[in-house]
């Protein structure tokens, strides 16, 4: 089957910058700020030692500086729909070093951002997407789980390798869905882009918070610490703000984020100093 602007794909990560926009949005509405503590919100988020328990607010949830390691291991082969039974496997995932020392990727705290949201609005973090982006942005076909995926027209489906084709079965992301469960397509993401490059406005109306655009593309925290690699002699720093990559592009501003998950790879990336988008 032809693929089509309009195929709907695993966006895997990508789905990250909805999460921390969701949070762009409650502290504009005065709901929390970013220095709060995520225990503030989840009472039964506990981490690893006192140090980070003390210490994390919500801002290192959302630009991967808690110190924790992905220990992606505990949420992908061991699945689950709640949200709740997966919170409370952080408390016995050790830490690589201190909070704020380096960056380390971690899908547990954009979970935790997805449950802060839903204990300070009262509804799942699936109804927060899709009342404060995928319905404002005309994203009408983008959904939030494999089981919704299944029953659209126009669905991608995963390859094994690029050169052997076949079938693979959908992951479920389940529970972690606030770290990459979303399922879109290139003309329904294209409207994301849109409202990032217009510092937050689709068609004229805010849909996040100007202030919020801002800081969320800015670096937050240094990735890597390195003069440009020879392979990819063009791309120069690398640092990370809430839900997105940043780096200079033959000396133009990109902000990025990839996904992947079983059979699915996503880039969604703009240069907002150029107003282009590309997913």
């Amino acid at each position: 089957t032809p693929v089509t602007p309009n195929t709907l794909f695993a966006i895997g990560s990508c789905s990250k910058a909805f999460t921390s926009a969701v949070l762009g949005q409650l502290r504009n509405e005065n709901k929390l700020t970013f220095e709060d503590k995520p225990s503030q919100y989840i009472p039964e988020l506990k981490f690893f030692n006192n140090e980070m328990n003390n210490t994390i607010q919500i801002r290192d949830l959302m630009s991967h500086r808690t110190g924790l390691p992905r220990h992606d291991y505990s949420w992908y082969l061991f699945p689950s729909d709640s949200k709740d039974s997966l919170i409370q496997r952080v408390a016995y995932q050790e830490p690589f070093t201190g909070v704020r020392e380096k960056w380390y990727y971690n899908n547990f705290m954009f979970l935790a951002q997805g449950v802060v949201a839903e204990k300070l609005t009262g509804k799942t973090w699936e109804e927060n997407i899709r009342e404060r982006f995928f319905k404002p942005l005309d994203m009408g076909r983008s959904n939030l789980s494999i089981p919704e995926m299944q029953k659209a027209t126009d669905i991608g489906y995963g390859l094994e390798k690029d050169s052997n084709i076949k079938k693979m079965d959908y992951y479920h992301i389940a529970g972690m869905a606030p770290a990459g469960s979303i399922n879109s397509s290139v003309n329904e993401m294209s409207n994301w882009v849109i409202t990032w490059i217009n510092g937050g406005k689709f068609k004229g109306k805010e849909i996040i918070p100007p202030a919020y655009v801002s800081e969320a593309i800015s670096s937050q925290m240094i990735i890597g610490a390195a003069l440009p690699d020879k392979t990819i002699p063009d791309v120069h720093f690398s640092t990370y703000g809430y839900g997105w990559f940043m780096a200079s592009y033959k000396g133009h501003y990109r902000v990025e984020h990839g996904g992947n998950i079983d059979g699915f790879s996503a880039s969604t990336s703009f240069f907002p100093s150029d107003s282009v988008g590309i997913v």
